[in-house]
């Protein structure tokens, strides 16, 4: 199987092309060469880069992008709060990690990482922002590869890594407080000056390994940060 059929489910269906081969990294040129019957070498090499995700396609009826199920851990806890819960994301596969990435995840500067930026909404309203990024060849070739398409789009990293054997046994979280960037500030619909708690946060399994990081910018005026440490007993 390879991935065109996908982008032809979603050509029959008026959606984009261009969406698609953007979401799955396949040029378009080599999608309508294969249709025409003369696929050429860049065709065969995008339709192997991902082929596994048109499994996605079949598996979960043809649907994929930044689905947003109940069971989501934002929604879970924009429920308790007496909100509604949504999101909007951006994926890219395949970019080189920047230095600071590179040393929270245990990998070598440039490495191939998946990349999800997301804006989080409550009752409509942004609350929250994120960067994400996850090592590709944790998850390359598997139904998980894409965070927010596929049968665990928006199940969260615990969740999608316990999916390809991996155990996510805890998690490391770095805030500090800072001023908004003018970026952060517009997408919050804050003031410029405005504080925000800048959240380090790294994702580990089991085994030790960084499975996933990501920068979290919540308005101060809306973060409470609250800490449970065990104490064992002597």
């Amino acid at each position: 199987m390879t991935v065109h059929p996908f982008i032809e489910a979603e050509k029959r269906d008026g959606h984009s092309v261009k969406r698609a081969c953007e979401l799955l990294q396949v040029s378009r040129a080599a999608f309508y060469a294969r249709r025409s019957g003369r696929p050429g070498p860049r065709a065969v090499r995008d339709a192997e880069l991902a082929e596994k995700i048109a499994e996605v396609h079949d598996r979960s009826r043809g649907t994929y992008g930044a689905q947003q199920p109940d069971g989501s851990p934002f929604r879970a806890d924009m429920k308790a709060a007496g909100k509604q819960g949504d999101w909007e994301s951006r994926t890219e596969a395949k970019v080189p990690a920047p230095a600071e990435i590179a040393v929270r995840l245990g990998v070598s500067e440039g490495d191939l990482c998946v990349r999800t930026v997301y804006e989080f909404l409550a009752d409509g309203r942004p609350v929250q922002l994120s960067t994400s990024w996850e090592p590709y060849d944790l998850t390359a070739g598997t139904l998980v590869v894409l965070p927010e398409g596929g049968p665990h789009a928006g199940a969260g990293v615990v969740n999608r890594m316990a999916a390809i054997g991996v155990t996510v046994s805890h998690v490391v979280e770095q805030p500090e407080p800072r001023q908004a960037s003018a970026e952060e500030a517009s997408l919050l619909g804050i003031q410029k000056s405005a504080l925000v708690t800048h959240i380090r946060r790294t994702y580990c399994s089991d085994q030790g390994r960084p499975v996933e990081t990501a920068d979290i910018v919540v308005p101060a005026a809306l973060c409470e940060i609250v800490y449970e440490v065990p104490i064992g007993s002597q």
